[in-house]
């Protein structure tokens, strides 16, 4: 029996390569990113687009992507290479996939249509059916009013992924830096966007990702950028340029001190609620109360902090009796 399927896979960093530069295919390997997606769409000229499916069969069947999702972003539904980035890709190197990212998705149909596409595939290649997951790019009104029914379209849904720049462009958005706030707009003007994607990805137990910061040598932009969505819960950020990794890496990453403490949560509140700790449903850990929603809390942090690789500094010792 095959184990199942890990869809909340560590995302703090999402790499984007061009799929028709060898080069950066290359380099992408040996960088600490958590994901890699080798992408067929708007990195790829139209002539330059058969060619990179072929390159991109090479580098998943030959290259060592060890410790990395490895991801394809195929073309949008409404243009005429879609099925063939993903028959090509998928019936040459489907067992060194883990997805298929799906950008300008507006509506349920088009996961609907990406899932029976994978299965069809599958089947005929005698693959495990299933495993390959679908992430979901929003990126304008219509995809953002739809995101409930397109977060519910598919058990391969793994992420719901934010595309700011299209977006921007869809809504009319006064402003050409993207993911930096518009002129005139007191407040943030992404956070309906974020929370409206967030919502609907927690909804279903998906990862939310937050889309690209273009101007890849401002690492504080960058920085300023992630830590917003960091704030709200999201999972992880868009790197263009090997510069961004580390900070995308840090900023979706609890502290030590965080993750240390909900650590002790989590065994402080076991300890108290069994039997040799009296069977309390709350208790004190040093000047803070724990209950059950602490746990919940510490629950987050700590599998983001596991997901990092991080290791504990400190551990909890039940008091004497």
């Amino acid at each position: 029996m095959t184990s199942p399927v890990n869809r909340l896979r560590p995302r703090r960093s999402c790499l984007a390569v061009p799929g028709s530069n060898p080069r950066f295919l290359e380099k992408a390997q040996g960088l600490p990113a958590d994901q890699v997606f080798l992408d067929l769409e708007d990195a790829c000229a139209p002539l330059a687009k058969e060619g990179a499916r072929h390159t991109i069969v090479d580098f998943l069947n030959n290259g060592d992507w060890t410790g990395k999702t490895r991801v394809v972003r195929v073309n949008d539904w409404t243009t005429h290479w879609t099925y063939r980035d993903v028959v090509t890709v998928v019936e040459g190197a489907g067992q060194n996939l883990d997805c298929i990212m799906l950008p300008k998705v507006q509506d349920a149909q088009q996961i609907v249509a990406l899932d029976l596409l994978l299965t069809q595939i599958e089947k005929t290649m005698g693959f495990e059916v299933g495993k390959i997951g679908i992430e979901a790019q929003i990126e304008n009104a219509k995809g953002l009013v739809n995101v409930d029914e397109i977060a519910a379209a598919s058990p391969r849904l793994e992420t719901i992924i934010f595309g700011p720049a299209d977006f921007m462009a869809s809504i009319n958005m006064k402003s050409l830096v993207v993911g930096m706030q518009p002129p005139g707009y007191p407040a943030d003007a992404y956070h309906y966007i974020l929370m409206r994607i967030l919502m609907a990805a927690r909804t279903h137990n998906l990862q939310a990702i937050d889309g690209p910061f273009l101007q890849i040598k401002n690492v504080e932009g960058y920085k300023e950028v992630a830590q917003r969505a960091a704030a709200l819960g999201f999972d992880g950020k868009w790197v263009l340029h090997p510069g961004q990794v580390d900070a995308a890496n840090e900023v979706f990453s609890p502290s030590q001190e965080d993750y240390d403490h909900a650590e002790l949560i989590l065994d402080a509140y076991e300890w108290y609620t069994s039997e040799a700790g009296g069977k309390k449903g709350s208790a004190m850990l040093g000047d803070e109360m724990i209950d059950e929603a602490s746990r919940k809390m510490a629950l987050v942090v700590a599998g983001k902090g596991r997901a990092a690789g991080m290791t504990r500094t400190s551990k909890f010792e039940a008091p004497e009796a």
